[in-house]
C-alpha cells in the first residue's frame, strides 16, 4: 500500500507538465513531475468527510511527489481563486475549491514535510486535461467499508481487468481521517431523508413521494418502483407506476453522471443525482436560483443550467435546468437534482448506505453523460457502466434502464 500512495522526491531526468482547470477557469494550474513518477497513483476516498464536502460519491486524489506543488497560472492564484476549508480542529489538511464554480481542486497538508520544508499536496485528478493510464492510474479505494455499501467501490472493483485495491484502515491507523464519524442516526423524523453538507451550512429534508406526486403526469417522470425480478405486462412497462400496490414502494429515481460539466464543477469523475420537487423540500422556501439559502452559492454552468454549492465547504448540492423537457407547468412542480453525496441514510453509521436504497431506485442500465465521460477517461467510464449493470442484475434480477428528462 505504501508503494502505491507515497511517491519519492523529485528524481533526475525527464519531466512532464500536467495542466488542470476548473469549469469556470478561475482555477488554472500546472504541476511538473518527473516522468519516473508516472503514472501518478489515484486513490478514491469514500469517507464521510470527502462525500459531504464534495457532494459526490467519493473524491479522486493523487499525491504529488514530495516538494512539488501546483503552480498557478495568472490570473489564477491560490489566494484569490479558491476557498479553503478545514473540516475540524483535528484535521491534518486544508481542502480547496473554486470560489466561483465550487470545483474541488485538492488538499494541502497543514504542516510542512520535514524533508522538503513544503506541505504535501493531493490533487483532484478529475480536473486535469488528460487522464490516460500513462499519466494517472486509479489504484485504490479508501474508507469504503461494508457499512456504507453499495458505494462506488462496489460498482468499480477493477479497470481494464486490473483489480482496484481496497484499503479500510483501522481508527488507530495514521491514515484514518480524523473526525470522520457522524451520529449513527440523523436527528430527523424517520419519514424524511436528511440532506446536509459537511459544514452544516446547507441542510434540508426530503419526504417520500406523496400520492399527489405519483398521480402527477410531470412529477411522476422522476419516480419509479423498486426494481424486481418479476415479469410485467406491456401495459405495466408503459406505465411502471401502475405496479404500485399495497404499501408505498415507489421511490425517487437516481443515476450516476460522468459528464464533463459535473466533473469540472465537483472535481470528481462521477456524481450521483436524485430528483425532487423543490417545494417538497423542507424548508419549502429554498429559492429557485439557490441564492440566499444557508451558505449556498449559485453558478451557471451553461445558459440554461444553474448549480448550487456550499460556499463554506464546497459541497455540490443542487442542479436545475430551464430546458423545455424539464420545464415544469408551474413553480410548484419545479424539479431539482439533489446530489446523493450529501444524503444521510438513517440505516447505519458514517451517513449510512451511500446508495440510500431504501429511498432511491437506481438506474443501473446506463450512465448519464457517458459520451463526454468516455472522452475524458474511457477506461473508467466503460468499467463503471459495465459493473453498474452487473450489480443491477445481481441485486434485483435485472439491469434497470429508463429515461430521466434532460439529463446532464
Amino acid at each position: 500500500m505504501a508503494a502505491d500512495l507515497h511517491l519519492p522526491r523529485q528524481l533526475p531526468g525527464a519531466y512532464k507538465t500536467l495542466t488542470a482547470e476548473c469549469h469556470c477557469k478561475s482555477v488554472h494550474f500546472s504541476v511538473t513531475v518527473p516522468t519516473s513518477a508516472l503514472p501518478l497513483p489515484v486513490h478514491l476516498c469514500h469517507c464521510s468527510i470527502c462525500r459531504f464536502t464534495h457532494g459526490a460519491l467519493c473524491c479522486f486524489h493523487a499525491p504529488l511527489p514530495k516538494g512539488i506543488e501546483p503552480e498557478f497560472i495568472p490570473p489564477s492564484s491560490l489566494g484569490s481563486s479558491v476557498t479553503g476549508y478545514i473540516h475540524s480542529p483535528q484535521a491534518a489538511s486544508e481542502r480547496f475549491f473554486c470560489s466561483t464554480c465550487g470545483c474541488h481542486i485538492g488538499d494541502r497538508d497543514l504542516k510542512p514535510d520535514p524533508e522538503t520544508g513544503k506541505p504535501e499536496w493531493r490533487v483532484a485528478t478529475s480536473i486535469f486535461t488528460t487522464h490516460d493510464e500513462d499519466t494517472f492510474q486509479i489504484r485504490s479505494h479508501w474508507m469504503s467499508n461494508a457499512a456504507t455499501e453499495p458505494n462506488l467501490s462496489t460498482w468499480l472493483p477493477s479497470i481494464n481487468s486490473r483489480p482496484i485495491h481496497v484499503h479500510n484502515p483501522r481508527p488507530d491507523d495514521p491514515n484514518f481521517p480524523l473526525a470522520a464519524r457522524r451520529p449513527a442516526k440523523p436527528d430527523v423524523p424517520d419519514d424524511v431523508l436528511l440532506a446536509e453538507c459537511n459544514c452544516g451550512g446547507v441542510r434540508f429534508t426530503i419526504p417520500r413521494p406523496s400520492p399527489s406526486e405519483v398521480a402527477d403526469p410531470f412529477v411522476s417522470r422522476f419516480l419509479r418502483p423498486s426494481p424486481t425480478p418479476s415479469t410485467t405486462t406491456g401495459v405495466e412497462e408503459s406505465n411502471p407506476l401502475c405496479r404500485l400496490t399495497g404499501p408505498p414502494t415507489v421511490k425517487r429515481v437516481a443515476c450516476v453522471c460522468v459528464c464533463r460539466d459535473c466533473r469540472l464543477t465537483t472535481g470528481t469523475h462521477a456524481v450521483a443525482w436524485t430528483f425532487v420537487p423543490l417545494r417538497a423540500l423542507d424548508p419549502p422556501d429554498i429559492p429557485a436560483d439557490f441564492q440566499g439559502f444557508g451558505t449556498l452559492k449559485s453558478y451557471r454552468s451553461s445558459e440554461k443550467v444553474r448549480r448550487g454549492f456550499c460556499g463554506v465547504c464546497g459541497a455540490t448540492v443542487f442542479y436545475t435546468s430551464d430546458d423545455d423537457e424539464r420545464a415544469a407547468p408551474s413553480e410548484e412542480k419545479r424539479v431539482v437534482d439533489v446530489a446523493v453525496g450529501i444524503l444521510r441514510d438513517p440505516d447505519g453509521p458514517e451517513g449510512g448506505k451511500v446508495a440510500v436504497e431504501g429511498w432511491l431506485t437506481w438506474r443501473t442500465g446506463r450512465l448519464a453523460g457517458v459520451d463526454t465521460g468516455r472522452e475524458f477517461d474511457a477506461a473508467f467510464a466503460e468499467a463503471l457502466g459495465e459493473r453498474l449493470r452487473e450489480w443491477g442484475v445481481k441485486r434485483h434480477g435485472e439491469s434497470v434502464s429508463f429515461n430521466i428528462p434532460q439529463e446532464q
